[in-house]
This record gives C-alpha cells, sequence and structure tokens, in this order.
C-alpha cells in the first residue's frame, strides 16, 4: 500500500524536488480559500467542523495520559472548550515505549514507503484545510486568510518541503553495492548494504503563535526520515496539532503502521511537561519555535539529542534614501501592522539617519520619515473592519503588557489604539506603537519587544546604522533584515554586514513582498548563523542529521 501511496502522489514529490533545485516560484497547495478553488460548500463545512469540536473530548488514544485537560482561550472571546488526553511526567515511561514499538516497521517500509505516508497526511490534512484554519485563527488569533493561508497553505508548502529535503538525502546514497579490491589471484569482492534508519523519538515543542507553519517542518523531517513524533504543543493552541496527529495516526494505521508513532502530549499551562520529556533518553531530535531562554535551556541540557531551535531576534531594517518614498512607508506599514506584529519575522528596528534621508519626494528629515511612517499605518489602518483583518487578535497578556510599558521608552511617533472587531466583540485588537530612541537606547532596542512595537532608532548616519544593524543582529539574533537605498556602494556595504551577522537580507521592498513573509521551496527561513535559529526552514543540514546510515556486509564469492 505504501508503494501505492508514493505512485499516487509523486508528481506532488517531483515538483517538491524540482523546485528546491531551481528556487523559483513554488505552491503545492492553493492559499486562496475562494469557493472557485475550493468548492462553495468547503468554507462552511470546515467551519462547521471546528465549532463540532466545542464542548467535546477529542479523542485520541494516547498512552501514559491521564484523564483530560481544557487549556485553550480563544484570542477572539469564544469558548472552545475542548478537552485533550492529559500526559503528565509519571505518564512518560508508556507514552514513549509505545512510541518506540512501531520503529521497526517503520523502518522496513523504506525511503519510499515512509514519503508515500508522509505525503498522503499532507494530502488529507489539507482536505481539512479550512477546519484547521478555524483552529489556527481560533488558537493564535490570526485573522481568518491569514490563518488559512500561513497555518494551511503555506504550512503545507513547508512540511512538503521537509519531506522533498529528506527524500533527496535518504535517497544520497545506493542501497546495495558490490565492493572489489583487486589482489593476487581473484579480486577481493563484498556486497554492502546500506540502511536509512531514524535516531529514535522526536520531539515537536509548538508554539502558541504559529502552531502548524513551526511544527510541521520538523514534524514531517524527523517522521519520513524513521523516527517516532511525540508532538508536545502549546497549551493555548492544541486543536491545530490535535487535529494533525489525528490524521497522522489515521494515516499510519491504515497503511498497516503502528499508529503511536506519532502521539499528542497536552499538558495543563504550568505542569512543564517539557523539560523532563526532552531531556528523556529516547528522545533523539527536539524541534522548538519559542522563546530564547527555554531555547538555550534545550540546547545547554537536552545534550541526548540533537536540537533544532528558533528563538528571539531582534529584526532591522535600514533606512538610508529611496526612490520611492510613498511605496516605502506603504510597504512598511503593512509589514509592521501583519498580525499586530506577532511574528518572527516582524520588524523591530528602523534606523535612520539623525539628519534624514534623500527620496524622489526631496530631503525627509528623522521627524518626517517618522511622520510619514505613522501616517501610512494610520491610513492602512483607518477602516476598524479592514483593519482587523490585517492585525488579527493579541494573542495572550504578555504582549499587551510588553506594550503598555513601550511608550516609557521614547518618544512616541505613532501611538496603539484598541480597535473594537466588529464580528467578535471580546477580542483583544490593537495596532503598531513606534517610538523613537537614540541609537545610545541600546537597551531598549536591542532585545526583542515581541508584539505590535517598532523602535525608529535615530543614528548619526548610514554607517552607524549599518554598524548596529551587525551588531545587534550577532548579539541577539535576527530572523530577517533589510535595506532602503539608492546607493550602490551603501547596498554592498549592507549585503556584506547581513553575511557578516548571518541573516537575510531583503532590498528595497516597496511593492507586494514584505520583509516578515517567506516562500517555501525559494526562501530559507532563518539561516542558523545567528542567535535568533540554529537551523533552517528548510536545508539538506536540516533533514540530514534525522536519520543515519547503517551498513552490512558480506563475502561475495
Amino acid at each position: 500500500m505504501t508503494t501505492d501511496l508514493l505512485s499516487s502522489h509523486r508528481e506532488r514529490l517531483n515538483g517538491a524536488l524540482k523546485a528546491i533545485h531551481e528556487r523559483g516560484y513554488h505552491s503545492a497547495f492553493p492559499e486562496s480559500p475562494s469557493p472557485r478553488v475550493y468548492g462553495e460548500t468547503a468554507a462552511a463545512d470546515g467551519k462547521a467542523a471546528f465549532e463540532a469540536h466545542f464542548g467535546t473530548t477529542y479523542a485520541l488514544e494516547i498512552p501514559g495520559s491521564r484523564g483530560t485537560v481544557v487549556t485553550e482561550q480563544s484570542p477572539y472571546g469564544i469558548a472552545m472548550d475542548v478537552s485533550y488526553p492529559r500526559v503528565v511526567e509519571e505518564g512518560l515511561d508508556e507514552l514513549l515505549t509505545a512510541a518506540q514499538q512501531g520503529l521497526a516497521d517503520w523502518r522496513r517500509a523504506g525511503i519510499d514507503g515512509r514519503t508515500g505516508v508522509a505525503l498522503e497526511i499532507l494530502d488529507r490534512l489539507h482536505q481539512r484545510i479550512f477546519e484547521l484554519a478555524n483552529a489556527v485563527q481560533h488558537t493564535s488569533g490570526q485573522a481568518f486568510v491569514m490563518a488559512f493561508q500561513a497555518g494551511g497553505a503555506h504550512a503545507l508548502d513547508r512540511a512538503l518541503e521537509a519531506v522533498a529535503y529528506a527524500h533527496e538525502e535518504m535517497n544520497r546514497y545506493p542501497a546495495t553495492a558490490t565492493w572489489e579490491k583487486p589482489a593476487k589471484g581473484d579480486p577481493i569482492r563484498m556486497e554492502k548494504t546500506f540502511t536509512v534508519t531514524g535516531r529514535g523519538v522526536a520531539l515537536v515543542i509548538g508554539c502558541n503563535t504559529f502552531p502548524t507553519w513551526n511544527s510541521w517542518p520538523g514534524l514531517f523531517a524527523s517522521l519520513v526520515t524513521g523516527n517516532a513524533v511525540v508532538v508536545k504543543p502549546h497549551p493555548l493552541a492544541v486543536l491545530p496539532l490535535a487535529i494533525t496527529v489525528d490524521v497522522c495516526r489515521e494515516v499510519l494505521a491504515e497503511a498497516g503502521f503502528d499508529p503511536n508513532l506519532v502521539t499528542l502530549a497536552t499538558e495543563r499551562a504550568g505542569d512543564g511537561l517539557a523539560k523532563p520529556l526532552a531531556t528523556r533518553p529516547e528522545v533523539k531530535l527536539i524541534d522548538f519555535t519559542g522563546g530564547s531562554e527555554f531555547g538555550e535551556w534545550l540546547e545547554q541540557n537536552a545534550t541526548q539529542a540533537t536540537v533544532f531551535t528558533e528563538k528571539a531576534g531582534v529584526n532591522a531594517v535600514i533606512i538610508d534614501s529611496t526612490d520611492s518614498f510613498k511605496a516605502l512607508t506603504s510597504n512598511l506599514a503593512f509589514t509592521l501592522s501583519l498580525y499586530s506584529g506577532q511574528m518572527c519575522t516582524t520588524t523591530q528596528n528602523l534606523f535612520v539617519p539623525a539628519g534624514g534621508i534623500e527620496t524622489d519626494e526631496g530631503h525627509k528629515s528623522f521627524e518626517e520619515v517618522g511622520a510619514a511612517l505613522a501616517t501610512a499605518i494610520g491610513r492602512l489602518l483607518g477602516d476598524d473592519a479592514r483593519a482587523v483583518e490585517i492585525l488579527g487578535g493579541i494573542v495572550n497578556q504578555a504582549v499587551i503588557n510588553r506594550l503598555d510599558l513601550a511608550p516609557e521608552y521614547g518618544e512616541v511617533v505613532l501611538e496603539s489604539r484598541a480597535i473594537q472587531h466588529p464580528a467578535f466583540p471580546d477580542a483583544v485588537v490593537r495596532t503598531p506603537l513606534l517610538v523613537a530612541v537614540d541609537a545610545g537606547d541600546a537597551q531598549v532596542y536591542g532585545r526583542e519587544c515581541f508584539g505590535p512595537v517598532s523602535f525608529l532608532v535615530k543614528t548619526a548616519d548610514t554607517a552607524q546604522s549599518i554598524d548596529l544593524f551587525r551588531k545587534t543582529v550577532a548579539e541577539g539574533g535576527a530572523m530577517t533584515a533589510g535595506i532602503y537605498s539608492t546607493d550602490s556602494k551603501v547596498l554592498d556595504e549592507a549585503r556584506d554586514a547581513a553575511l557578516d551577522a548571518g541573516v537575510a537580507l531583503s532590498e528595497n521592498l516597496t511593492g507586494q513582498v514584505f520583509v516578515n513573509q517567506s516562500a517555501a521551496f525559494s526562501d530559507f527561513h532563518g539561516t542558523g548563523a545567528n542567535p535568533a535559529a540554529n537551523a533552517t526552514y528548510t536545508d539538506g543540514a536540516y533533514v540530514a542529521s534525522r536519520f543515519r546510515v547503517i551498513q552490512s556486509r558480506r563475502h561475495v564469492g
């Protein structure tokens, strides 16, 4: 059956393999939720499937679970009340024993067999994309269209990309070979077999803001390379990953494998399950997205495992000059507003010379740059009904706390305002806050202030802007960076600084591409070359350490 599964999805795999080499535009899953694409009833059916979970216990049989737990609170104020099997530390022996029982059969499935199962799982997740989009929306606070795209279609693309890289890396070596060494008389001949085998149990630690987009690459990279996977969701974003695990287990069982190859470890907030789970000797791989403190703890303490982390950073844009000032401010306005800045890729620091910049509209002072950016944000978010579809909802109280404190850090250029959501009156919605600070205030802008807060940093000149950019990224990390300049020499210097700091650079974005967006199959999300992340989504290195090649050899006549 697994061979049949690969055959049925071969075209999709081949398209992904072609794309990762050419790095051009490619998308295997339509990102528009239009009825013309998915059918007239798809949206209503998906919403109904999502709402059918309300007040129920999610039917997953998880070894080692102890009762159930309700942990989620929708940022939009709706009551979900979904119960999940609760895993506690006392149940980890049973959970991890069960996870390992199917590993031998999973290894024997071979590269093509595992790949076929993974592709079938992706296909079935795609069939439930509207249900998943609603689940992502109401656990992360993303607006629906963004949840559909980032939490559905783009997450599927990233997962497929991981499967493609893994398929290619696992096939780097032949399955068998005949080794022949010349000798006196007959040559010495040996037959050798090379088997790809997983490392053991992989742990995926989910995040609140992007529960699928950030979890699926690691989940599928580990599964397809022969590992069992334990998914530990963030307590506030369980449902998207519960659906994911459910589909994985369904396909595995249908294909004749142990469904416990993929399990869900839901905890109550404050249980602290991640630490004892991450340091278990059975756990050989860990994928984590979240704060630097816990990411660094994993890197330092989960020494039995290979750890992939995406942590905090201070993303920056250098503004030197532009030949399209209105387009510059419009582009940055959307960048700072999307999902209320609750993205690991959102720009925090905008480095602008104290003497201002040259533009197609003439010279603009530092103050005029800030005012124009504030005006562009106000124009973008002026209509509340439109604004909420860009901003989404604030994911948790910690974001509000940081937003409330930020005006004290400098001169407020643009105040944040509350917006009443027309469809969800209990949603907490805030517009971006823009604060001007001096170059000497590194204690403010040199650390991440996650949420709708950005700093307009007044520098002596562009040379200092580049120096501060290089320093802050090298020390605090960054997932994205940008430069606006009409001077080729400045662009060259910014490119060198980005290479020194190990961060991807976007240059003069004035159209419908934004610094905080990342395209699967073309853009590398993160570099693994600065403190914000020790890996990238995705490349060969992201998948290659998830398996080993074990050989056997024998003499042949």
